[in-house]
């Protein structure tokens, strides 16, 4: 043991398991923030502590911290993964990723629960369209106009942070993060498996990944290394237009023949909106909504990581090849695919 407390917040998702995998590792005292109802599938190690935090009430989120800290201490660190990707309410985005941001960063600081740092896992999607005539990447000047709920919810939790003059915070802003775990990309992947190569509309697009593994990388590397209030995209340092990322799955999958079909994006349009509309009847969320419409339609997804690679030496360990054969070889051991 490190002898430090992490809390580690969306502990049973993707990210956040992969996360909790990465402190033990590191030997840090690992808290994960699930709720009690959460799948505890990748959160088996017996080292794991879980705590159950109330992020939708600030004062019970205040009785709870101050009953930590008496029973344990401080967190030395927050690493803030619990969010919202997808409702059928879109006023939920607001309420969880930001409010519940919110709410949880001002219990830490009047309960005086957190000595050194609380990171904000936030999303390239909350800097809106960027350049899509000369295809410029997201850089340090690129002023944020996000197009979607999810990405206005991000920025305004991000805002939140930064308007903090006397706060440990640091903001991560990852591009499209894939491997073991991720259920998003596997719709993708079987796609590919059944011979299917499928675009969004006719004009060039350019998309960038970041690995699981490298992004938790990425995040104790910063802690470690006491950088603080600071924001950074996060992707592997390289682009590729989506038939270039079908490729490497086709290669990945060794499937030698697919067919490709460009969907024009006046049928994506009303076909989101129906989707959307149909799960909201149902009360149900859906990926396949408006919001998803948007960056589908958003042609330029690169990315400036030079900011990472000055302050960290950041090089990923998974470039985009080797991760997606890894995320597909655990695909099939799990009988995923």
């Amino acid at each position: 043991m490190n002898g430090k407390k992490v809390l580690i917040t969306g502990a049973s998702g993707f990210i956040g398991s992969t996360a909790v995998d990465k402190a033990l590792e590191l030997g840090y005292e690992t808290w994960a923030g699930i709720r009690a109802t959460s799948s505890r599938r990748y959160l088996q190690d017996a080292r794991i502590k879980f705590i159950d935090l109330h992020y939708g009430d600030k004062e019970k989120l205040k009785m709870q911290l101050r009953q930590f800290k008496d029973e344990n201490g401080s967190f030395d660190h927050v690493i803030h993964i619990a969010g919202l990707t997808k409702t059928f309410r879109k006023s939920d985005f607001d309420r969880i990723n930001y409010s519940y941001t919110r709410n949880l960063v001002e219990a830490l600081r009047e309960t005086d629960s957190l000595t050194d740092s609380f990171v904000l896992m936030s999303s390239l999607s909350a800097m809106g369209v960027g350049d899509e005539t000369g295809y410029a990447p997201f850089g340090a000047d690129h002023i944020p106009n996000p197009n979607t709920a999810y990405g206005r919810s991000k920025l305004k939790a991000e805002d939140y942070l930064q308007g903090l003059t006397d706060f440990p915070w640091l903001i991560l802003r990852p591009t499209g993060v894939y491997g073991p775990r991720d259920n998003d990309y596997l719709i993708l992947i079987k796609a590919v498996k059944k011979g299917l190569n499928v675009g969004a509309g006719f004009r060039k697009q350019l998309l960038s990944f970041i690995y699981s593994e490298d992004l938790v990388h990425v995040i104790f590397t910063l802690i470690e290394k006491g950088i603080r209030r600071k924001a950074y995209f996060v992707a592997d340092g390289d682009c590729y237009s989506d038939r270039e990322f079908n490729a490497i799955v086709q290669r990945a999958l060794h499937r030698k023949h697919v067919a490709r079909v460009t969907v024009p994006l006046f049928f994506v349009k009303p076909a989101a909106y129906i989707s959307e509309k149909a799960a909201a009847l149902l009360g149900k969320a859906t990926t396949f909504n408006t919001d998803k419409y948007r960056i589908m339609k958003q042609r330029n997804w690169s990315c400036d990581i030079s900011s990472l690679r000055a302050d960290i030496d950041f090089v990923p360990a998974y470039p985009l090849e080797e991760g997606v054969r890894k995320t597909i070889a655990w695909y099939r051991e799990q009988g995923w695919l």
